[in-house]
């Protein structure tokens, strides 16, 4: 990971009250005025159960499945064997439960739903950040995210070793096409009111070429961000902002060639995918 940094928040952890509002959401959905199913079992079935992993991952959901436990039943006892960044291994296992046999079903799914999906955020920016390993670039998140996921996912993305950009729209500019067209059609003007309205919020410009580049550096941006500039452009851009702004390479990255876009030089690489475009985990509990 490269020593550089963003002028922005990191979310190194949710707040407590967060969290219990995402989860009493959650089983509103799912349980509404009562589980049927749950109704199946002699209510003083006592039970253990097991959470295993059917891939490898790395870990990120822990508060989030304790509080539906909780939340359910605060007689549930979980037992955990990993934590959050933990990379684990396909067919390990994650935690075990115990308790009432109705708490545990009723609680399963909401439980395995926020674990799953978190833990795919992190899993997918650990493999990012492994693939530029040895460079001096880091790796960043975006906007991109499920809504009402804001913070949860920005918070996955830290448990597998990203940075995240910025949290939203009140903590740093982002100066795109449309706010440059917005501003005269120019770079320049619109960096200047960023400044009049916020002097201490950090400023970046996405520029498309570099006339962009150019008129950004001399506006004194704090960032740049490289809108699907190719490799030969990214070298040129980074000799030419030496010290002077960093600089962000954004647009259609893959595993595949982002060892080749950090190696350009560029501070950030910046990925949606991290936070949009992802798979659950595939978990499985079990009574034992």
């Amino acid at each position: 990971m490269s020593h550089t940094h963003l002028q922005t928040e990191q979310i190194t952890e949710v707040p407590k009250a967060l969290v219990t509002r995402m989860v009493t959401q959650a089983l509103a959905e799912d349980i509404d005025q009562g589980d049927i199913n749950a109704l199946l079992i002699n209510e003083h079935e006592q039970a253990r159960a097991r959470v295993i992993t059917r891939e490898p991952m790395v870990m990120c959901g822990y508060d989030w499945v304790n509080e539906v436990f909780r939340q359910v039943d605060p007689n549930l006892k979980i037992h955990w064997y990993h934590h959050d960044g933990d990379e684990v291994l396909a067919n390990k296992t994650l935690f075990e439960v115990e308790g009432v046999a109705r708490s545990i079903l009723s609680a399963e799914r909401n439980a395995l739903n926020f674990l799953q999906m978190l833990s795919a955020v992190a899993t997918k920016t650990r493999e990012y950040v492994k693939a530029i390993k040895g460079t001096e670039c880091t790796i960043l998140d975006t906007r991109k995210t499920i809504p009402g996921f804001r913070l949860a996912q920005k918070y996955a993305v830290t448990c597998g070793g990203g940075m995240n950009h910025r949290i939203g729209l009140f903590d740093a500019f982002l100066i795109k096409e449309n706010h440059i067209a917005a501003c005269d059609h120019s770079i320049t003007r619109a960096i200047e009111k960023a400044r009049e309205i916020a002097p201490q919020k950090m400023v970046e410009v996405e520029v498309e070429n570099f006339d962009e580049l150019n008129e950004a550096l001399k506006a004194h941006a704090d960032v740049i961000m490289l809108d699907n500039f190719s490799l030969r452009d990214m070298q040129k851009a980074v000799s030419i902002a030496k010290g002077k702004a960093q600089l962000e390479a954004s647009g259609n990255m893959s595993l595949d060639s982002i060892y080749a876009v950090a190696q350009t030089g560029v501070d950030f690489i910046s990925i949606g995918a991290l936070t949009k475009n992802i798979q659950a985990i595939d978990l499985s509990m079990r009574f034992i």
